[in-house]
């Protein structure tokens, strides 16, 4: 993994803990703690300074770090933790995982990226817009060993305008890992964005190159993002050949080799590489 420069003092970190704990809401290990310009880069550890009391590897530890993530199709990844919580991302229904996930994430771009009738079975199901026109949609969810919070951006409508918060990003911070999904993002983010996010280890983008912006604009957020591995989703009309190409090697690009990934922090690539799912 990358060394990335850190970019807030520990004295911000305890006042921010501590005020989330005043709130009693989860606090983030992602979020960054820093000042709101350009070029400021987010704090992230190497794996090996993580685990300096690690002495060595066994396979009951690799199993509490590890996270599974499966492509089930358009912009639906099933996250699994090492306790066996299930998300699935931007859900309508359409496309299934191999079981009802615990909780599910959703957009309200066009109707393949969410729905209003989930199975009730379903415990958690978190929209990325509120029902309030321009009222920012908020979650901090801890579910397990998953915790689950939001990033608002704003949705081009049909007509052309921006309807205000209207859809998000979601974060799952699970098991020291920091994964995004960016959903059907429509525009190019802002630095109190990128302030908001804080650190991504996973990024998951839409590459259609169009119907969510153009893969220029995208592949600017994917580099600002700095993520460690970059998995593609939401594949419509160019091909994705064009999105990849935008990253003229400085991204790695790797197919995967098995239906689901299993990720950690140990596991991440020194390298950002874009990792093409299975199916996609």
């Amino acid at each position: 993994m990358m060394l990335r420069t850190v970019a807030f003092a520990f004295s911000g970190f305890l006042l921010f803990a501590a005020a989330a704990s005043a709130q009693d809401a989860p606090v983030s290990q992602c979020h960054a703690i820093a000042s709101k310009l350009p070029d400021v880069t987010f704090a992230s550890l190497k794996p090996a300074d993580l685990l300096l009391a690690q002495a060595k590897s066994d396979d009951a530890l690799s199993a509490r770090e590890e996270v599974r993530i499966t492509f089930v199709g358009h912009s639906t990844y099933f996250i699994e933790s090492p306790g066996g919580v299930g998300i699935a991302t931007d859900y309508s229904g359409a496309y299934q995982p191999d079981r009802l996930p615990d909780v599910v994430t959703m957009n309200k771009a066009h109707s393949t990226h969410y729905t209003l009738n989930p199975d009730p079975e379903i415990e958690h199901v978190l929209h990325g817009w509120s029902d309030v026109p321009g009222e920012m949609a908020k979650h901090n969810l801890a579910v397990g060993d998953a915790y689950i919070r939001n990033v608002t951006t704003d949705i081009r409508s049909w007509g052309g305008d921006f309807e205000e918060n209207g859809n998000s990003i979601f974060i799952f911070e699970i098991a020291g890992l920091c994964i995004g999904h960016l959903g059907h993002l429509h525009h190019e983010l802002t630095d109190d964005h990128y302030t908001e996010i804080g650190r991504l280890d996973v990024l998951m983008v839409p590459v259609d190159g169009g119907l969510t912006m153009g893969a220029d604009s995208m592949s600017r957020v994917v580099q600002r993002l700095r993520s460690a591995l970059i998995l593609p989703m939401h594949r419509w009309g160019p091909p994705l050949d064009r999105f990849l190409s935008m990253f003229d090697g400085r991204f790695d690009i790797a197919h995967a080799s098995e239906r689901t990934l299993r990720v950690s922090l140990r596991t991440l690539p020194r390298k950002p590489t874009i990792m093409v799912p299975q199916g996609l």
